[in-house]
């Protein structure tokens, strides 16, 4: 009974010291990479483009100043490697989100997808259009300025 104690005590010893011991070292290792940060998007963006029309599934212009008297604009991607997946377009104004537009891709190596935003005159600023796969990791971000359209001219950027 002794012997068996002295085991235990040895062995209880001997897991103690090799815990304060290796402790050290591996508090300050890195934790091994999770799913989340080693996520590599399926897909791509091959292109966008802010517009005041879509035809044949296409933008009729590319705009990257609007003056607050065009009160719709509309957000183009063309799509690639994301058959089957929902993408979203985010359009953000000041930090806010002020909507997010959800589309689930048809089969095929590329889709062409927009969606639109009514704009109050008020809105005046940067805006930007986040494409985001289906699991929320970002694509591709596009920036357009809507500036006063009674101003003399075009906002000017320092």
């Amino acid at each position: 009974m002794k012997r068996h104690l002295q085991r235990i005590r040895i062995g209880t010893l001997a897991l103690l010291t090799t815990l304060i011991f290796a402790a050290p070292l591996t508090a300050g290792a890195e934790p091994a990479a999770t799913d989340s940060e080693t996520y590599t998007p399926r897909g791509s963006v091959a292109r966008t483009a802010f517009t005041t029309a879509i035809e044949d599934r296409e933008p009729v212009d590319n705009l990257v100043q609007v003056p607050n008297s065009i009160g719709r604009i509309y957000f183009f991607s063309d799509l690639r490697g994301l058959d089957g997946e929902i993408v979203t377009h985010r359009w953000e104004y000041n930090g806010q989100v002020m909507a997010e537009v959800k589309f689930r891709v048809g089969s095929g190596p590329r889709w062409r997808v927009y969606s639109s935003k009514n704009l109050l005159p008020e809105w005046t600023g940067k805006w930007t259009v986040v494409v985001l796969d289906e699991a929320g990791w970002p694509l591709k971000a596009s920036m357009f300025e809507y500036f006063d359209a009674d101003q003399d001219s075009l906002p000017t950027h320092q």
